[in-house]
Order: C-alpha cells, then structure tokens, then sequence
C-alpha cells in the first residue's frame, strides 16, 4: 500500500509505501477490550485509621470471673470505647464496628482492589494496535467518527515530509499554516483541539471545560517531541499506542512524518523477529 507524501506547502513531494498493518482487518471488539484495560482510574479510599483512632477495648466477653466481663449484664459483645470507670464499673460507648455512631465503614474501597489491572495478551495487543493503525487510513472510520464531514478531499493517510533540523526550528505558527494546506480548510477545524464550557450542572462539579480529541501527529524516534502547542498531540513512534490512536473512538484524524513511517516500520518488523525467533527454538 502506497501514499503521498507532502511538504508543509501542501504540495506533493513524493510516494512510500506503508508497512502492511495499514491494510489489516480492523477488529473493533480487540481495540474496545485493550481500551477498557487500559483505562486510567484515580485509586481512593478512606484512611487506613479512620473510625478507629481511639482505643477501643476490643470484643467484650461474656465469661464468668473475667475482669471487664459482660456476663449477665445483657450487653451485645459490640467493641466498646472506656467513657469512665469506677473500679470494675465502666461507662461503655460502641465504637469501631460500622454498625456504631463514628465507626468504621463496612466496605470501604480498598486502593488494591482499585489498582488491579486487567490482562492484556501480546498478540490481542499487536492485533489491536494493526486494528488502529489501519483505521487512520480507512475513510469509512475516519467519516463515522467525524460525522460534520461528507466525504475526504485527500487519501488518507497523511504523510508530511519534515526535516529534523526543521522540525526543531520550525514555530508553531507556520506548522499549523502547512497542516492547513496539507488537510484543507474542512479537516483542519477537526484537526485543531477547541475548548468550550460545558452545558448543565457539570460546570459546578469540577469539569467546566470539554474539549474535543483533536488530531494526531506521529513523528520519529529523536525528532523533536516539544513542539509547544495545545491544539494537537504529539506522540513519537516508540511510544505510540492504541490510547493515542483510537482516542475518542477508531479513526481518529492522525498525520505521520516520512520518519515517522520509517521507524514505525523498524518497529513493527522488529515484533515479527521476535515472534519468529521464538516460535524456532
């Protein structure tokens, strides 16, 4: 599978050919399961200590000549906080138990339980990643997941030929001129991220601002990641993942550099080395 290649004057620099994963089977189902399990979850709990920062004196027992002993009292064995006492007298308040004013939860939410991660297979992982892959160059996806456009003026993939040295000093500001050449005027108002106050009550709850996903620009290993804009992301090739592709649903909007492509292809190649090397021992 070949496509273009574009300099940041949009015009056409060229053809290379894709690494075969941009033509693979797209299987929703993997890509779905790898984003469940990849998702991020804040871990919370209550203290460790809440409910129970006092000295409670544990069960009470309810055996004969026990000293603290409840026998014949008809209390319940519920643990029991010493308000006061007067020799073997003693002023009891429940605490500790969940079911006592001030005590513990029953089932708090323990941060383990949050920070278990689910299994990812390697091969669900590589057929996933082929998945999202091809679904930056598929225009069906690409047009279901950014229904305010009819149809693509140009093939995807988009290729942008840009030099390292230029990619350091190139400004934001000129960047984003060429993208526009490059996408036209319809794609580079989905491409470009906007921010906006969000309707209802969600404003009062800490999440005033949505914004979009906006597109995706995958450069090479050792090209320059600190490209100082907002608008998109930024992602390089050896830590490219299925997060980064699929965000906000399978085809999103994403243009790789000529490097990008390359080094991609090293990547994936090297997978298949592995697995080959593996299976022959």
């Amino acid at each position: 599978m070949k496509t273009k290649i574009y300099d940041l004057t949009g015009k056409e620099k060229g053809s290379i050919d894709l690494p075969k994963e941009f033509s693979a089977k797209i299987r929703e189902d993997i890509v779905a399961k790898i984003l469940e399990a990849k998702k991020k979850k804040q871990p919370y709990a209550p203290s460790p200590v809440a409910g129970n920062q006092y000295s409670a004196s544990g069960i009470l027992k309810h055996h004969r000549h026990v000293w603290k002993s409840q026998y014949g009292r008809g209390m319940s064995r519920v643990p029991r906080k010493i308000m006061s006492r007067r020799g073997s007298q003693f002023n009891w308040v429940g605490a500790t138990s969940p079911n006592t004013a001030g005590g513990r939860r029953a089932h708090p939410p323990k941060v383990i339980h949050i920070l278990k991660l689910l299994g990812i297979n390697k091969k669900e992982l590589q057929i996933a990643f082929a998945s999202a892959l091809s679904a930056t160059v598929n225009e069906k996806y690409i047009l279901n997941k950014y229904s305010s456009i009819d149809n693509l003026n140009k093939k995807a993939p988009f290729v942008v030929s840009i030099e390292n040295a230029e990619l350091n000093k190139i400004k934001v500001k000129e960047l984003l001129n060429g993208l526009k050449k490059i996408l036209g005027k319809e794609l580079y108002e989905i491409a470009i991220r906007k921010k906006s106050v969000r309707a209802g009550k969600g404003k009062m709850r800490g999440r005033k601002y949505k914004s979009n996903a906006g597109m995706l620009l995958v450069i090479g290993n050792g090209e320059n990641k600190k490209i100082k804009t907002k608008m998109f992301d930024v992602v390089q090739v050896n830590v490219l993942g299925v997060n980064d592709l699929a965000k906000g649903g399978l085809g999103r909007l994403t243009i790789y550099t000529e490097k990008a492509i390359n080094d991609l292809n090293k990547r994936l190649n090297k997978v298949k080395v592995k697995e080959e090397t593996k299976w022959n021992q």
